[in-house]
């Protein structure tokens, strides 16, 4: 059974990161959550200027001494850390399906 550890992050000050994509088109995200799981570290991060009920996964990698944050290749690896935000997310924000949210 694989370990977890999932921190959400609080939304008055969340960490900004500047990522760039394969065009170099920079776009600014906020990291709403990390994960570390069966030894390697996720964030949660949700784009600055977008839709905020969509977020994307990354895992942190080590690349010449620094921190760098990848796509995750294998599906099943990033089906499993899904899973986890996914949990934890419903459980922070009480977002059960089918749920009279009074």
């Amino acid at each position: 059974m694989s370990e977890k550890n999932v921190e959400l992050m609080d939304e008055m000050e969340p960490d900004r990161v500047t990522l760039t994509d394969e065009e170099g088109v920079e776009r600014e995200f906020d990291i709403i959550g990390s994960l570390e799981m069966d030894g390697n570290e996720y964030f949660a991060l949700v784009a600055v200027e977008g839709n905020e009920d969509e977020y994307i996964i990354l895992k942190v990698i080590e690349e010449n001494g620094e921190e760098v944050l990848i796509t995750i290749d294998d599906d099943d690896e990033f089906d499993r850390v899904a899973d986890a935000f996914d949990d934890e997310m419903l459980e922070e924000y009480d977002l059960d399906e089918g749920a009279d949210n009074k």
